[in-house]
């Protein structure tokens, strides 16, 4: 089970680089622009799919740490 959470890690963090960022950069560091804290953006086509699956494995992720902690 730890080589599944293993590959399950891997195949997280490969899909949290392929999303693109939501953001214009250092903006809300410069203080230029706006924060855009609460804008409405909807994903749609491949970045519905990756944004989908990061989330589905990011809970496969977790709930298996917690059951390998629990049997360990």
């Amino acid at each position: 089970m730890e080589i599944v959470l293993l590959v399950l890690a891997i195949l997280l963090i490969l899909l949290s680089l392929l999303q693109s960022g939501k953001s214009d950069g250092l903006s809300a560091f410069t203080g230029s622009g706006d924060l855009g804290l609460f804008q409405n953006i909807k994903e749609r086509g491949p970045e519905k799919l990756i944004s989908n699956l990061t989330m589905v494995v990011g809970i496969a992720f977790f709930v298996l740490a917690i059951v390998i902690r629990m049997f360990d």
